[in-house]
């Protein structure tokens, strides 16, 4: 306790002192070039100048609008930016010329970002080596692929994710820990089932619990966010498998990190731990982008990452489970990993 107590405020300072408020960087955008004129060529030059310096993104060229918008829709980019087929055309005539910028809103985070480097940008296109007595500048018609989104509604998908933890932490690793203590395990560790069915039947407990916390959660908060109309049959589905999933990876992350413990004290000192280093680094209050590289490795590595990415995409973006299947992937690899470390660590005696 004492060196939680010392530890962990230093580990709050470091990790929520990163996760709020940094400089958005490296947003994947999608860029379709429908003109290849001269001025086109010179915008993307433009482009290809901000992901060198400023880096607040990474440029994907795409041949196809389709799919650029899909990758969208999808989230596999942050925005699309169109230029039109006339572009060069029209700034040669000073014809008003446009580009087009469909957006993913919703992160509004990267939104304003993305629209306010857009716009210095295209202030510094519309700038010529000498003025001319008329100029024609370029201008950015901005089109949002998603209804607006209020914060509310991008924190939900965190609070899901963090509602299905606390109970596999609390009815999981605690509860696990407190049998021992009681001696309550006594009782199923001399009974002549195996391991493996031991530890399935655990496993499956905890489970359950966590889906039906976050599955709870999930239909009050999406009528407290003012998005109840997702809740289709086919999302409610999709919502309910992806919710065990979700709680699979995390009693398993839970079970191994317990596995071989005995002292009551050490799950309670790991909740504040756990809470701090998985939950904010996953891009639940403040996009991961704006993180530096090792937080964003750490990142990488949590299951949380992917939780709230899939809830946020089927609640919020309102896609199918093709655009979740990487998270899907994932947070399988993470269960099946974990549930081998278990079932190798585990011991049958108190």
């Amino acid at each position: 306790m004492l060196a939680a107590s010392l530890l962990l405020p230093l580990l709050q300072l470091l990790i929520i002192g990163y996760a709020f408020g940094g400089k958005i960087q490296g947003v994947p955008v999608a860029l379709v070039d429908l003109d290849r004129g001269p001025e086109a060529v010179r915008l993307r030059e433009k482009f290809h100048a901000v992901e060198a310096n400023a880096r607040t993104f990474r440029v994907l060229s795409e041949e196809s609008l389709d799919e650029a918008l899909r990758l969208t829709r999808e989230g596999v980019v942050g925005a699309t930016i169109v230029i039109p087929e006339d572009y060069s055309r029209r700034v040669t005539q000073g014809n008003r010329p446009k580009l087009g910028l469909v957006l993913d809103n919703t992160d509004p985070f990267v939104v304003t970002t993305l629209t306010q480097k857009m716009a210095e940008l295209l202030d510094a296109a519309n700038r010529p080596e000498i003025e001319p007595r008329y100029l024609s500048r370029v201008s950015l018609e901005v089109v949002e692929i998603f209804p607006y989104v209020e914060y509310i509604q991008y924190l939900l998908p965190g609070i899901i994710t963090l509602a299905t933890f606390f109970c596999v932490l609390i009815g999981g690793g605690i509860l696990y820990i407190d049998d021992k203590v009681r001696g309550i395990h006594e009782a199923y560790l001399v009974s002549p089932i195996s391991k493996l069915q031991l530890l399935l039947g655990m496993h499956v407990a905890g489970v359950l619990k966590g889906a039906f916390a976050g599955s709870v959660v999930t239909f009050v908060g999406v009528l407290l966010a003012g998005v109840g109309d997702v809740l289709t049959f086919s999302t409610i589905v999709l919502i309910f498998g992806f919710t065990l999933l979700v709680s699979s990876s995390f009693v398993s992350l839970i079970s191994l990190l317990m596995v071989r413990v005995d002292d009551p004290v050490v799950p309670r000192v790991v909740i504040g731990f756990l809470n701090t280093l998985l939950f904010f680094p996953s891009g639940a209050v403040y996009p991961t982008s704006s993180f530096p590289n090792w937080l964003q490795w750490i990142a990488k590595f949590d299951p949380f990452t992917y939780s709230v990415d899939g809830f946020r995409a089927v609640l919020l973006k309102r896609v199918g489970f093709t655009a979740i299947l990487d998270d899907i992937l994932i947070l399988a690899a993470i269960t099946i990993v974990c549930f081998s470390g278990v079932l190798l660590l585990f011991q049958r005696k108190l």
